[in-house]
């Protein structure tokens, strides 16, 4: 299936000489949640920029579903729905109101049962004649998602959408992606949580000084880049690790109680049953053991440490 974003040779330089993007190329597949994430400066809003008809690429292509965003720029916004970090809307106008206009505003007719269904979704129907100045942040949060889902946009992009808002707000909103996903809306999304890129997203996208430097699903980047830890709770404490079993690279913790062994997942199966022989043949028991495994985050940062 051919991917609803195809971004080729993109690149941005400002007028200050800064070179925000060098090169971008990514394709985005139809139906996925895509999550981007990078640290500030690292040129994510940019690229969004650009993609969403804000920003005009220094060189480079962009097509949303087929239509290229310069030469058949209409069609291109049309099916694409943009949620800000920041609120830009007539804080004197209702919440019913700012929505509909935002339809309007893509040229899609008057249609008051869309427009309700999705402030329902978003729990702001009982809202609707309330102005925009008199809402709490959170709830002028879930306008700016109402917004951009007005005119049923096929591609949603999600600017950290959850920046300072409460949990119950959160969750709201991952039940809401969630379910547009299932009904076929494309979700990229930029975060600094990335506990949420963890759970959320089908596949990662890691940019760094304005390029990509990885582009995985999800679970096989976990797979690939993870660490395990297996930690023994050994029944005698121990002063130092064997020489025996220096090829493993063990560690001790707590005072000696804790033998701690870091693999990945090639040396998994033949690491850990030769470790537990090893350790028979030394003579070194333990009681109980436990494993982890490492997450998005430290995967994460440690590609921007090699990166640095």
């Amino acid at each position: 299936m051919q991917p609803i974003i195809q971004i080729s040779g993109l690149s941005k330089t400002y007028a200050s000489g800064f070179q925000a993007l060098k090169t971008v190329d990514l394709d985005i597949k139809r139906g996925e949640i895509f999550a981007l994430l990078g640290p500030n400066g690292a040129g994510k809003t940019t690229l969004i920029s650009i993609i969403c008809g804000i920003v005009r690429p220094s060189t480079g292509t962009v097509l949303a579903d087929g239509h290229d965003i310069i030469r058949d720029y209409r069609a291109a916004r049309s099916r694409i729905g943009l949620v800000p970090q920041e609120l830009t809307t007539d804080a004197f106008e209702t919440v019913w109101a700012t929505v509909s206009f935002s339809r309007g505003l893509f040229g899609k007719p008057k249609n008051p049962a869309i427009v309700e269904q999705v402030l329902r979704d978003l729990s702001l129907w009982e809202k609707r004649d309330s102005k925009i100045m008199t809402l709490s942040g959170g709830m002028k949060r879930r306008v700016l998602i109402a917004k951009a889902l007005a005119h049923e946009p096929q591609i949603l992009f999600l600017d950290e959408p959850t920046a300072g808002v409460d949990v119950e707000l959160r969750q709201d909103m991952w039940k809401l992606v969630r379910r547009l996903r299932d009904d076929g809306v494309t979700i990229i999304l930029t975060t600094h949580y990335i506990e949420e890129a963890e759970e959320m997203a089908d596949r990662v996208g890691v940019i760094s000084k304005g390029e990509i430097i990885l582009v995985e699903d999800k679970a096989e980047l976990m797979r690939k880049l993870g660490q395990k830890q297996l930690t023994l709770h050994l029944q005698a404490p121990l002063a130092a690790v064997p020489a025996a079993l220096s090829r493993y690279g063990l560690a001790l913790q707590a005072e000696g109680a804790e033998l701690v062994y870091t693999y990945d997942t090639k040396a998994e199966r033949t690491g850990i049953t030769a470790l537990m022989k090893d350790l028979a043949e030394a003579g070194i028991r333990f009681s109980d053991l436990r494993t982890s495994q490492s997450s998005l985050e430290d995967i994460f940062v440690g590609l921007l440490r090699a990166n640095a």
